[in-house]
């Protein structure tokens, strides 16, 4: 060995350690922290929802406050109460109905405003935000003011044009940002290709929007079947399920109804597990194959 090796070996081994590893131990106490503070948050966001399944198991009788035994009597006779069952039927009827029409209407617009240039571009996109910022109680007494002076009886199909109307602003929100991302190049491929302009669209376009398209559609099926504030101004004497819960938690909320909210997560707690489930298996068919 070289007396210039020998003196640079040595200059290393007494050179001080890097930081990164004078960090290590603080790392991993700041994980641990993490780590505890991630499972105390989401204990504390469980506690409804145990509450909910537990007590659709409960032999309840005017009231489902107080446990009163196990019984599976709630799940078995859901449609006992048949005001439950209407409400959540409404429900159902609404938010498939605003999230079709909106998810259309939203993807439309969308792909408008990113693709093409005209006028009041900017106003449109501003109106478009408005139903998003403006908080619901305001909303929901002026679209129910509005219906009452243009002598509209309120029911059913007012609540889906109210909850199609701020379900859009999220769509073109959702879609927005996928066709903004989408490579021109696929489709002057498939132009080039000798494909009309509908076949680029049906092949190419609609293809790759669809994962937004499809996020905004779950998006807007959930808020327009959890909306409860704007429902209450412009339902007028139909009943969806979120009125249904508030008006019947006074006396005491029927089990039946912890048994569809108990359904409806474990519903989508299926979907979200089978769809990476889904994801996983094409990553992997994706790797082999690559």
């Amino acid at each position: 060995m070289s007396t210039q090796e020998a003196a640079a070996l040595a200059t290393a081994e007494s050179a001080p350690a890097p930081r990164g590893r004078a960090r290590s131990g603080r790392g991993g106490a700041g994980a641990w922290v993490v780590g505890a503070y991630s499972l105390l948050a989401l204990a504390i966001m469980m506690i409804p929802i145990v509450y909910t399944i537990v007590f659709s198991f409960n032999d309840a009788r005017r009231t489902n406050i107080v446990w009163r035994g196990f019984t599976l009597d709630n799940w078995l006779k859901i449609c006992d109460d048949a005001r439950v069952c209407e409400s959540f039927g409404n429900s159902i009827i609404v938010g498939v109905v605003a999230t079709v029409v909106a998810t259309i209407l939203g993807t439309m617009i969308a792909i408008a405003i990113v693709r093409y240039t005209f006028r009041f571009t900017t106003l449109i996109t501003i109106l478009l935000f408005l139903p998003m910022a403006t908080p619901e109680v305001v909303l929901g007494s002026g679209l129910g003011s509005q219906f009452v002076n243009m002598g509209v009886e309120r029911g059913l199909w007012t609540i889906i044009v109210a909850h199609i109307m701020f379900c859009i602003s999220f769509v073109v929100v959702t879609v927005r940002a996928r066709v903004a991302s989408l490579d021109p190049a696929l489709e002057e491929a498939g132009r080039d290709l000798y494909a009309s302009p509908a076949q680029v669209f049906w092949r190419v376009t609609l293809p790759l929007l669809m994962p937004g398209i499809l996020a905004a559609a779950l998006l807007c099926f959930a808020l327009s079947f959890d909306d409860f504030i704007i429902t209450n101004f412009v339902s007028g004497n139909a009943e969806t399920f979120p009125k249904f819960v508030y008006v019947a938690a006074s006396r005491g909320i029927p089990p039946q109804s912890n048994v569809i909210a108990s359904a409806v997560f474990v519903l989508a707690i299926v979907i979200v597990v089978a769809a990476q489930l889904s994801a996983g298996v094409r990553r992997r068919k994706l790797a082999k194959t690559g």
